[in-house]
């Protein structure tokens, strides 16, 4: 979000504005308001405008009124600032503060006075702007053990949420295609009608193939009251940790969703920005920690992605209406940006299946998290890891140690059964798998090969190589990590009897460049659809 200092904006001819705030938003701009001496900043979205005064934020919703946001009357607005303050209490109780009216007595504007309430504000604790994840991303500070504390956050708000009526949200879905095609075609030079009719029918045509996968998601539980507006600017770090804000206030309907699309937000978001990497780290995380049900429902993300781009491109549009010239054109830009990714989401990408074998220490897990980005439709492939589903068999948490019993053969047997049966699920969901295990004889590689034979997937399979002092060293090395694998485990592998290998081999010593290069050469995935290496 552009930040400006006492920026005033002309009242915008467009037919969503309904009132005319300048009066308020002079006051508050002024620095007397609050007591200070230095500038006001300020900062616009399409739905408020946000005063940052010394350590207190306070938000005003615009007077607008659009199909999916109706701030029209002063009660209105003033309803949505309690709300807003209600909701967000449960995500960051130590931001937000309260919801301030702004009334008029003789001597012009207050807050909190005794005269007639002209507006209302949320008061807010101010927090280091530069913390939140658009910024972050912004200096490519988005590290792994961040992602997992976004994760973590996300999953919590999900166990926590109400769960509520799964049928009415999944026929909001259609609602929001329908309504995203009608705000379209009231933009006509930057949404063309065939490019309209394209992604509305793609979308519809989506939305009928999954409505008995969302409803029956719905029956089980995963319709929830979601954050709703997870995107990379309403998560921020605070006091160190991943904190969710901004939550959806002003419909319930909105917020009310699958887990899965509220999640698809923080995906799109970071997919359009090319953190494909990341994209896809935050989805595996995911999946790791959740239900294992959400497999099956990955066959309703490409709809919730495109629908998340197609609101974003809409929203985007509205922006632009009741922008100054110079920020309109950038939200034009982004505008037709999301709507071109919304179109791409639905297109079919047929999936395929890797699996990476090699004894502990060769790099398995590295390679798996490199590869899965490029692999099949956005966000990429399912990483299916045997250490985590040993762990998860087991019911304890990924990093805890298990006893030697749970290495036994008819435990490892379990692993792979069920690593076979997930993949089975997430290849019939039009999702590609990568397969993360030992594979340390023929018929176990013989099964990896019949999953994809079993789904019409195409199959490759690596195997890591690396001599024994190599294996030894990388296993010594490893922190807080599913594996239990150490230098005894490593040297009992060293004396398997490996079988014919057939698949690709790999040479674990090489710089993890140059492997990675290698396979996806191998896969013929280098960077052909645009996903960036470095996302």
């Amino acid at each position: 979000m552009a930040v400006s200092t006492i920026l005033k904006i002309s009242p915008p001819a467009a037919t969503h504005v309904v009132a005319d705030q300048n009066e308020v938003i002079d006051f508050l701009l002024s620095p007397c308001t609050h007591g200070r001496t230095e500038p006001v900043q300020r900062i616009d979205t399409h739905g408020a405008i946000v005063f940052l005064a010394g350590d207190r934020v306070y938000k005003l919703k615009r007077a607008v009124q659009f199909p999916f946001m109706d701030l029209s009357t002063v009660d209105r607005r003033g309803r949505a600032c309690e709300r807003e303050v209600e909701v967000n209490s449960a995500y960051a109780p130590e931001i937000y503060l309260d919801a301030v009216p702004i009334t008029r007595s003789g001597d012009g504007l207050q807050l909190r006075g005794e005269g007639a309430v002209v507006d209302w504000v949320v008061r807010m604790k101010r927090f280091d702007e530069t913390g939140t994840l658009d910024r972050l991303a912004d200096r490519d500070a988005i590290g792994d053990s961040l992602l997992a504390d976004i994760v973590a956050a996300v999953l919590a708000s999900h166990e926590k949420a109400p769960v509520r009526d799964g049928l009415e949200a999944t026929r909001s879905l259609e609602r929001y295609i329908r309504q995203n095609d009608r705000a379209f075609r009231e933009s006509p030079s930057l949404f063309p009608p065939q490019e309209i009719e394209a992604l509305t029918a793609a979308a519809k045509q989506a939305y009928r193939s999954c409505f008995d996968l969302l409803v029956e998601r719905g029956k089980a539980g995963f319709v929830r009251r979601c954050h709703g507006d997870l995107h990379l600017r309403n998560i921020a770090v605070i006091d160190g940790r991943a904190t969710l804000f901004d939550a959806i206030e002003f419909d319930e309907s909105i917020a009310t969703c699958d887990v899965l699309y509220d999640l698809a937000f923080l995906l799109m978001d970071l997919w359009d920005r090319g953190l494909h990497r990341h994209a896809n780290r935050v989805l595996n995380r995911y999946l790791w920690e959740a239900s294992e049900a959400h497999l099956a429902g990955l066959a309703a993300l490409p709809l919730f992605l495109s629908i998340r781009a197609a609101l974003r491109a809409k929203i985007a549009a509205a922006a632009a209406m009741v922008q100054a010239p110079s920020e309109a054109q950038a939200s034009r830009a982004d505008a037709r940006r999301y709507f071109g990714l919304a179109r791409r989401f639905l297109v079919e990408v047929p999936p395929r299946l890797v699996a990476i074998g090699g004894l502990s220490g060769t790099g398995k897990t590295t390679l798996a998290l490199a590869l899965a980005p490029f692999l099949g439709r956005a966000p990429g492939a399912v990483i299916l890891r045997s250490d985590i589903e040993r762990k998860r068999l087991a019911g304890i948490a990924q990093t805890q140690k298990l006893s030697s019993a749970a290495y036994s053969p008819s435990s490892s047997t379990a692993v792979y059964d069920t690593l076979s049966r997930k993949a089975d699920i997430a290849l019939d969901a039009g999702c590609s798998v990568v397969l993360d295990a030992v594979y340390a004889n023929l018929p176990q590689r013989h099964v990896a090969e019949g999953i994809a034979l079993r789904a019409g997937a195409g199959f490759t399979g690596f195997w890591l190589h690396a001599p024994l002092p190599v294996m030894e060293r990388r296993v010594s090395s490893r922190r807080n990590d599913a594996s239990d694998a150490d230098v005894d485990v490593v040297r009992k592998q060293a004396g398997y009897d490996l079988g014919r290998i057939s698949w690709h081999r790999l040479d674990a010593t090489l710089p993890r460049k140059d492997i990675e290069d290698e396979a996806l050469s191998c896969l013929a995935l280098r960077c052909a659809d645009g996903r960036s290496r470095n996302g």
